[in-house]
């Protein structure tokens, strides 16, 4: 492994106030080769250069870690495995499910997981709403997928009664500001344009 992606890796993380061991810091950089190779064929993300992937992919993902709470997560409409796959394998000891309606992106979801070994892992192509299991999930997050009116239904639908959605944000959109929600502003290392996590529980 490059000594400069490592390096990279590790000032994003020193900068996030996050601690990874080795073998977790590899896999991450894995996974961004993994996804630029898919992403040549399968167009999964705009995001294609290995500079901009590092900080717009790996440490915009990791930034929420701190707010991910109870050990069943779930990743709504994940795309390229974001965030759920590098917080995954920064919580090696919680479970993840990552749903896309998108089915080339639910096989990469999977075959990364495989790659990688991250056995807390379960890609599945289906529209969140439609999931089997109802209130199955300690924390939801979402990534550019929508309003607050859009994912509130899908979250009720997702989260136990003590559940947590966390919202990941460029921009507000209307309906972000709901009773009860907290919003968060991030600071990501690498990253020029404002970040803020959406914070509510139900």
């Amino acid at each position: 492994m490059p000594s400069t992606l490592i390096d990279h890796l590790q000032s994003g993380l020193t900068a996030l106030d996050l601690e990874l061991p080795e073998i977790s810091q590899e896999q991450l950089i894995e996974f961004l080769h993994f996804l630029k190779k898919w992403n040549k064929t399968y167009n999964l993300t705009a995001i294609s250069e290995f500079s901009k992937m590092m900080p717009y992919h790996l440490f915009d993902s990791l930034s929420i870690a701190p707010y991910i709470q109870g050990d069943n997560i779930v990743d709504v409409g994940s795309g390229a495995g974001l965030p759920g796959i590098p917080l995954a394998i920064y919580f090696p000891e919680k479970t993840f499910v990552l749903i896309d309606s998108v089915g080339k992106k639910t096989r990469f979801i999977n075959q990364a997981a495989r790659h990688l070994g991250l056995k807390n892992v379960t890609g599945v192509h289906m529209r969140a709403e439609q999931y089997p299991t109802s209130q199955a999930f300690d924390t939801m997050t979402a990534r550019a997928v929508g309003s607050m009116d859009y994912l509130l239904p899908i979250a009720r639908h997702l989260l136990k009664s003590s559940g947590e959605l966390l919202v990941m944000r460029t921009e507000s959109l209307p309906g972000d500001c709901v009773d009860n929600a907290e919003v968060i502003t991030l600071t990501v290392p690498g990253v020029s344009t404002e970040r803020s996590l959406v914070k509510m529980k139900l």
